[in-house]
């Protein structure tokens, strides 16, 4: 399993340089998703502050993603 873990860090490094925006999105998506998921499957209520660490990750997920780049 930590070899599986370890090549997973190591193919995010050869990707092309746009690849760190996309692996961002989808850190910021795991986020959201995963208390969606908490929420219905393990009838976790997500408090205030999970839901605002969420936001905060989306928030920073559109910064990195949307911002215009010289």
């Amino acid at each position: 399993m930590k070899i599986i873990l370890a090549l997973y860090g190591v193919v995010a490094t050869l990707q092309s340089n746009s690849f760190a925006r996309v692996y961002a999105t989808y850190g910021g998506i795991f986020i959201v998703m995963s208390l969606l998921w908490a929420y219905k499957v393990d009838r976790y209520i997500p408090d205030k502050f999970d839901i605002i660490g969420a936001l905060i990750a989306l928030l920073g997920v559109g910064i990195i993603y949307y911002m215009p780049r010289n």
